[in-house]
């Protein structure tokens, strides 16, 4: 079995570290917030009081990281990754970060004479915790296929995408798809309400029709008709609305650098935006929906009262 580092142990990667120690993996952790090293070490990873400590005499070393800014530091600061790490050391980082800086780290590892990939996932806190995330790699041919081999633990589906930082611009795509439909099945919701028709009808119809998504099977933002949806928990969150404004606004910037208009993905990130200018970032992003059914607007006059 493979001695793991593990660096990040939040929502996502507190989960995926420990389905690596549940495979016999030796995982060492580190994350600057205790709670969630207390949270993986209870789950079979040991603790690690530093970088250097965690991926000392490591086979692979694996990131977790909210943006660009914290990879970066974590790869490239003096105290990082390439700075403690032996270069037999394969790096993988499946944080959900900006193509520039995605490239950053490929660069610097390859120049350091480290192999690198860019993993990020699909499939949320239930997936990491279910082992059944999406993986999507992107970087050489061979170190895909080894960083693979430790990935299947966590993962339902692993998918090379091709060289560096397409596994970035996969995920990138692929959430800008998915927030548009969240936010097409909130509309969609709603007005099937108002217009007299049941919600679990209306639901049976569209799931096994054109209106179906990914979005309406697992995070319908209507409480009472899909067990795994935040909205059945008052919009406790699986994936709160601040990472999914951070991330549709990854496929803006992507889409600016490349010239490519996104009409609809920017009115979905002001959306968001609104939601977290009203103080529903740590929300679900399903939350979406208070826009549309004038909940939020009803709260807020509540609490003015």
């Amino acid at each position: 079995m493979a001695v793991i580092a593990w660096i990040g142990l939040g929502n996502m990667g507190g989960s995926m570290s420990v389905n690596l120690a549940k495979a016999g993996h030796n995982v060492r952790g580190f994350d600057l917030n205790a709670e969630a090293v207390a949270a993986a070490v209870a789950g079979g990873v040991k603790p690690a009081g530093s970088i250097a400590e965690a991926v000392d005499g490591a086979d692979v070393v694996f990131t977790m990281l909210p943006k660009g800014e914290h990879a970066r530091a974590v790869y490239l600061g003096g105290d990082g990754v390439l700075a403690h790490a032996d270069t037999r050391t394969l790096l993988v980082d499946s944080s959900t970060i900006d193509i520039a800086s995605a490239q950053a780290l490929h660069d610097a590892a390859a120049a350091a004479g480290f192999r690198f990939v860019d993993a990020p996932v699909s499939g949320g806190m239930s997936g990491a915790k279910a082992a059944t995330l999406t993986f999507m790699i992107g970087g050489e041919a061979g170190a895909v296929a080894e960083a693979t081999e430790y990935i299947k633990p966590m993962a339902a589906n692993i998918i090379p995408t091709g060289g560096a930082t397409t596994g970035q611009a996969a995920k990138i795509c692929n959430n800008l798809m998915l927030f548009i439909n969240l936010a097409a099945t909130a509309e969609g919701a709603v007005l099937a309400d108002r217009l007299g028709l049941d919600k679990q009808v209306f639901w049976d119809i569209a799931s096994v029709s054109s209106g179906d998504s990914w979005a309406l099977r697992t995070w319908y933002p209507v409480a009472g008709v899909v067990p795994t949806a935040a909205s059945n928990n008052d919009f406790a969150p699986t994936f709160t609305t601040e990472l999914a404004n951070k991330d549709i606004g990854l496929a803006i910037s992507a889409a600016r650098d490349t010239g490519t208009p996104l009409v609809i993905g920017e009115h979905v990130q002001q959306l968001f935006q609104q939601l977290v200018d009203a103080g529903q970032s740590g929300m679900d992003c399903s939350a979406i929906v208070k826009l549309v059914d004038g909940s939020l607007d009803s709260a807020k006059t509540e609490t003015a009262k």
